[in-house]
């Protein structure tokens, strides 16, 4: 399943960089990027354009498609062409994005613009000529592509070379026999820390019951540690996580037996495993062919920790609503919380009242009026 190649556009929708296209025609780029720019004028807002755009060809026993996604007013573009799978090509658009970040910090248009020679090495060690993403660890490739810096900004413009080289004490590129780990990482303190976030995505009902709800969960890590250190990391409570993806770095084998995690840290920033959290996953199974009871079903759903109750009234030329919070946590209050009031295509403004401190906006580009507060506790 070989993607084609890789397109960035700017927020005018103009490339800023791409990859070589030598299996196809050079019109084949246009060709998606004329098929994205006519779904964006069409769409009302960025979020209605369809993320796999159909693109016809001038073969037409050979259609191809256009993936796209959004980063900080980039548009990165995959075409796909046979049966590759569009979620493939998502993958990598991910992939590479992490990438830009771990080179540039802020990805944004200039800063790809002023290191265009380290983008399209990023893109050619990332993304063979055949359409199978290459090295897509940072660890190799910074190796293989130095990352930017003033020093070698200064050195290339001098006409300087072998002074800005990694420091990887006489080591070339590959040297590690871990993809993942540079080979002579040394530190003065030793430490890893890790960041455990929970995303909770909830369907309420006007009563106020959850009727659907899914908690999202990823671990973040910073590893800093000399070596090749090996590490075992115990869950208290793994079998309530579902649909896990890990790192290359975690031996699958090790925690489909134990549920523990073991594995060799990358160096640096990087994220150890996703999952999805149930409640339901981690009590006893009711037999095959039990109905759930709406109590029961319920129970089975984590609960939002707030209320809200919502009175809207909609006339012709506008209309009013009356939104009531409560928190439902009694030991500490709701920190940074932020509610999003989607008006409607046809809103052009909102004039809001708000209590307990809060504040209010309005936000044109999206007919959005964003209601909350940095510590926001009733």
């Amino acid at each position: 399943m070989p993607i084609d190649g890789l397109i960035v556009l700017d927020s005018t929708v103009t490339p800023v960089v791409q990859t070589a296209f030598r299996r196809f025609s050079p019109a084949y780029p246009l060709l998606h990027i004329d098929a994205y720019s006519a779904a964006a004028a069409s769409a009302r807002r960025v979020q209605d354009i369809d993320p796999v755009i159909y693109v016809p060809s001038f073969d037409p026993d050979e259609p191809s498609a256009c993936c796209h996604i959004q980063h900080n007013g980039l548009t990165l573009l995959s075409p796909v062409s046979r049966d590759t799978d569009p979620l493939y090509a998502f993958a990598f658009l991910r992939t590479f994005v992490d990438i830009l970040h771990e080179y540039f910090g802020d990805v944004t248009a200039p800063a790809l613009k002023d290191h265009f020679d380290v983008v399209y090495q990023l893109l050619e060690e990332t993304l063979d000529s055949g359409g199978h993403p290459l090295t897509t660890s940072p660890n190799a490739l910074r190796d293989i592509v130095i990352p930017p810096s003033l020093l070698t900004k200064i050195l290339s413009v001098a006409g300087v070379s072998g002074l800005s080289g990694p420091s990887t004490h006489g080591m070339g590129a590959f040297a590690s026999p871990i993809p993942w780990r540079k080979a002579g990482v040394r530190y003065n303190s030793n430490e890893i820390y890790f960041d455990i976030s929970e995303t909770l995505k909830a369907t309420v009902s006007k009563s106020g019951v959850v009727v659907d709800s899914t908690v999202l969960g990823k671990i973040d890590a910073n590893s800093k540690l000399s070596g090749t250190p090996d590490l075992l990391l115990t869950l208290t409570n793994a079998q309530a996580m579902s649909n896990p993806s890990f790192h290359p770095c975690i031996r699958l084998n090790r925690f489909s037996q134990s549920k523990v995690l073991s594995f060799v840290p990358p160096d640096g920033h990087f994220t150890l495993m996703e999952y999805r959290y149930s409640p339901a996953s981690a009590q006893a199974p009711p037999p095959t062919g039990t109905p759930l009871t709406a109590i029961a079903q319920n129970q089975s759903q984590v609960q939002v920790p707030f209320t809200l109750k919502a009175a809207m009234a909609v006339s012709e030329h506008g209309g009013t609503f009356d939104v009531s919070i409560a928190s439902r946590l009694s030991a500490r209050a709701i920190e940074d919380f932020v509610m999003e009031l989607y008006l409607g295509e046809g809103a052009t403004g909102a004039s809001c009242t708000v209590g307990g401190g809060a504040e209010w906006g309005y936000i044109p580009a999206r007919q959005v009026c964003p209601i909350g507060s940095r510590c926001y506790g009733i």
